[in-house]
């Protein structure tokens, strides 16, 4: 690291804390030339992933874009704002713990609806609707009759 007075590249580290919810450091640096102080940040370097699009265009991941999605299948339900940062957080870190610098559109709306499953089935169905394109009632109510379906097995299984 250099020094921003002199340039020296010695310094000593004064003081280490974690800073912007526990993604950053932030060090005190003293110059070992001129003896100055000054600061830096040391932040995780995160590799882009990009989204493929069905048509096959590619675009940068977008955390807001998924939570305004969940925000959106979720409006006038009652499910708290953490519940939807932890559903879109969770998302995010499968993304980025799948180590893959792709990922496509349909698996990232996957992720989304199985996890909208488990927080609001309203919201679920509203979610799917939009995502899977339902062309007509039918191919609706056959969604409907699945989610019966896994909801009854769930309860004889209970």
């Amino acid at each position: 690291m250099r020094c921003l007075y002199c340039n020296c590249t010695e310094s000593k580290v004064i003081d280490s804390r974690s800073a912007d919810d526990e993604r950053t450091i932030r060090r005190r640096r003293e110059c070992m030339g001129c003896g100055r102080r000054f600061t830096t940040y040391e932040t995780i370097e995160v590799a882009p992933i990009l989204v493929v699009k069905n048509d096959g265009t590619r675009q940068a991941f977008d955390l807001g874009k998924i939570k305004r999605g969940i925000i959106k299948a979720c409006e006038k339900r009652p499910v708290p704002i953490e519940k939807i940062d932890a559903l879109a957080e969770s998302v995010a870190k499968k993304i980025y713990n799948s180590m893959e610098q792709e990922v496509t559109s349909k698996a990232i709306g996957e992720m989304v609806m199985e996890g909208l499953k488990e927080l609001d089935e309203v919201a679920y169905v509203r979610y799917a609707s939009v995502y899977r394109s339902f062309k007509d009632i039918s191919s609706f109510m056959a969604e409907l009759q699945q989610m019966m379906e896994r909801k009854n097995q769930e309860e004889k299984a209970k």
